[in-house]
């Protein structure tokens, strides 16, 4: 059975318009489909909701990807750079985390609509449907948003040697470094 339930979420970050850094507040209610009866599943898929939203976007600086001067002022500065393909708008940081949460949750849930309100925004709420932000040109491609790890930037993956002829016998992944695998570690007697 497929059940409909609700969200609010809060943080907090830096946006970066016309050369100017700001910090700006953020409130998110996320509309989702339960699509999975595995209660385990079911609570990693919100643990990884609050592990992406409490301890990689909080703090972290959106930025549009044409201000690499900016981009790598950030980063030098060791700063958390969240790069997205417009100015830092509500709407398109919206489509964004909605697209990211629906990637890194992996059927288990499904983002259906994102409500944005941000203190930049002063009340305005901007309810975005994931068809639009899923349709959106700015959006399509093999970017960090449509990929199931932490990165919010692409760079985070474009950087690996994939030349190399290790064999990984266990999961090293993002999610299995903070626990939040969608497999129960088995138990070696």
């Amino acid at each position: 059975m497929i059940t409909r339930i609700e969200r609010d979420l809060f943080f907090v970050a830096g946006v970066h318009f016309s050369d100017t850094y700001m910090i700006n507040s953020y409130d998110l209610t996320l509309s989702m489909l339960v699509e999975t009866t595995n209660s385990r599943e079911q609570s990693i898929a919100n643990e990884r909701i609050d592990y992406f939203i409490k301890s990689i976007l909080t703090n972290s600086v959106f930025v549009n990807q044409e201000q690499t001067c900016a981009i790598a002022k950030y980063i030098e500065a060791g700063m958390e750079v969240c790069i997205i393909p417009e100015e830092p708008y509500d709407q398109i940081v919206a489509m964004a985390v909605l697209l990211k949460l629906n990637a890194i949750l992996e059927g288990r849930m499904k983002i259906t609509d994102i409500t944005i309100c941000s203190m930049l925004s002063e009340g305005i709420r901007y309810p975005i449907v994931s068809e639009i932000a899923e349709s959106a040109d700015i959006m399509l491609g093999d970017r960090w948003w449509n990929k199931d790890n932490v990165s919010i930037r692409d760079e985070d993956t474009d950087n690996l040697d994939s030349s190399t002829n290790i064999v990984k016998l266990f999961d090293d992944s993002d999610w299995a470094l903070i626990g939040l695998t969608w497999k129960e570690k088995s138990k070696i007697p």
